[in-house]
């Protein structure tokens, strides 16, 4: 599986709804963006503004709930 791949069942399992999805970018809720890095990094994008980097795909979907 790529990580993208990953990425989109964790969303699912959390319940997640993705709005689009475009080479390494998945929108989300609340104007979250995701961008997909090539090393396995989930780079967190409010608005266009990066939050935070995640290795975690658990810690990434549970701070999108919060």
């Amino acid at each position: 599986m790529t990580a993208q791949e990953v990425l989109l069942d964790a969303l699912r399992y959390y319940e997640i709804a993705v709005s689009s999805k475009n080479d390494n970018i998945i929108k989300v809720i609340k104007n979250y963006s995701i961008e997909v890095e090539q090393n396995g990094i989930f780079k967190l994008y409010d608005d266009g503004n990066v939050i935070a980097p995640f290795d975690d795909i658990d810690e990434l979907c549970r701070f999108i709930l919060l």
